[in-house]
């Protein structure tokens, strides 16, 4: 359980995530950081498992991130693992790093009865520290010996680390062929700025489909959902996003649209899930923006926005400061006209034409900023461009949390 009070922007309840047929899961506590908190997680996945990822493009990044991109796209006939560690990310480690994560993939492999090159490693937790590996090797058999079907909300708890909930999700979907499931679980809560990943995210499903394919559309997705999130514009070392399709429903969703749909909705569950728990966090933020001259000149818009410390802070205070939206628009390096720039406060018009508009009451505005759910749209008047962000606010909690991290 984490040592920190709940997010007040926590769903109510953990989902109930159904069996995927074809993935089994066990968790343990091998006292990697911190004395009887489970940390490790295995995940046991049948023959013909498709594996797809994404991941951070850090040049820091760990060397389990570096493992697990060199696998991608593997045969897999002979099944998978996946292997996660709370509490030790295992990054900036050096030749012992990629030591670390060659012992343990083959010991995994050894227990398991899989080739080394199907077992995935994901560490997280502090950076710079060497992984004690041996304590996690010393519980792979235990682990083994309790594998189920029914494990995953265990998986998605050792997995955290300053966390304040468990994060899942789960979708079913009709396909011609039949029925298949999709659950997902993710951690992640503060270093949150992805670069083709985020935190630890690992999704299984029961449908077949085929591995190139399921590449490409977890990149797609990926550029939508994890990566037009941001909690404090900081891009962890350890960012790794697996997607695991079984195929044991037997049902083939390769170009499905209703499956791919359903894959989009699940991964932008999970990566607002995150932005909830962000460190601290007492708000959620979506930012629109419109009207720029591209799509990518609207997306550097929203996220100067989501970024900006000042802006984060007002909303903290709950103040409807509309003149730091102005400032991080102007600031981001993209095109802007600052007498053709429009701001809303969900549904209050703020400001139109660059001037505070006629019709908006300061009282309006502070109004809205109480809700715990908040919309800030800007029309940048240039053109067709749009992009949507999500973000939190800044507290003093975020400081309270990072400062006493390794401690």
């Amino acid at each position: 359980m984490s040592k920190y009070p709940r997010s007040p922007l926590a769903p109510d309840e953990f989902p109930a995530l159904p069996v995927i047929a074809g993935a089994e899961f066990a968790t343990i506590a091998a006292g990697v950081r911190y004395a009887g908190r489970t940390d490790v997680m295995l995940a046991r996945l049948a023959p013909g498992t498709s594996v797809a990822g994404v991941f951070t493009t850090s040049k820091t990044r760990s060397a389990a991130v570096l493992d697990c991109q060199d696998k991608i796209g593997g045969d897999a006939d002979s099944g998978a693992a996946i292997l996660v560690n709370s509490g030790n990310s295992n990054a900036f480690t050096g030749r012992a790093g990629f030591e670390s994560v060659s012992r343990l993939t083959a010991s995994v492999a050894e227990v398991l009865g899989l080739p080394q090159t199907r077992v995935f490693t994901s560490s997280t937790g502090v950076i710079g520290e060497p992984l004690p590996d041996d304590r996690i090797s010393a519980k792979l058999s235990d682990l083994a010996g309790t594998l189920s079907e029914g494990g995953l909300e265990d998986a998605a708890k050792a997995i955290m680390t300053t966390d304040t909930f468990a994060k899942g999700a789960t979708r079913e979907v009709d396909l011609p062929g039949g029925k298949v499931r999709i659950a997902g679980i993710a951690k992640g809560s503060g270093m949150i700025a992805p670069d083709m990943a985020t935190m630890l995210v690992y999704i299984f499903t029961d449908a077949r489909y085929d591995q190139a394919a399921l590449q490409r559309l977890v990149s797609t997705i990926n550029a939508r959902t994890f990566n037009c999130i941001t909690v404090d514009s900081d891009t962890s070392t350890s960012d790794t996003l697996l997607l695991a399709a079984t195929g044991a429903s037997g049902v083939d969703a390769t170009g499905a649209e209703a499956f791919d749909a359903a894959l989009n909705d699940l991964m932008l569950d999970l990566a607002h899930q995150v932005v909830r728990d962000g460190e601290g966090a007492t708000k959620f933020v979506e930012i629109r923006v419109e009207g720029a001259a591209s799509d990518a000149d609207a997306r550097t818009h929203a996220m100067s926005i989501a970024n900006s410390p000042l802006i984060k802070t007002a909303l903290a205070g709950e103040d409807p400061n509309w003149g730091r939206v102005v400032m991080a628009v102007g600031k981001s390096g993209a095109a802007a006209d600052r007498d053709k720039l429009s701001i809303r406060f969900g549904g209050v018009l703020v400001a139109e034409n660059g001037w505070v508009a006629p019709s908006y009451r300061e009282e309006d505005g502070a109004a809205y900023m109480k809700n715990s759910d908040l919309v800030i749209g800007v029309d940048i008047g240039l053109g067709s461009g749009s992009a949507t962000v999500w973000t939190c606010d800044l507290t003093h909690g975020y400081i309270s949390i990072n400062a006493d991290y390794r401690s």
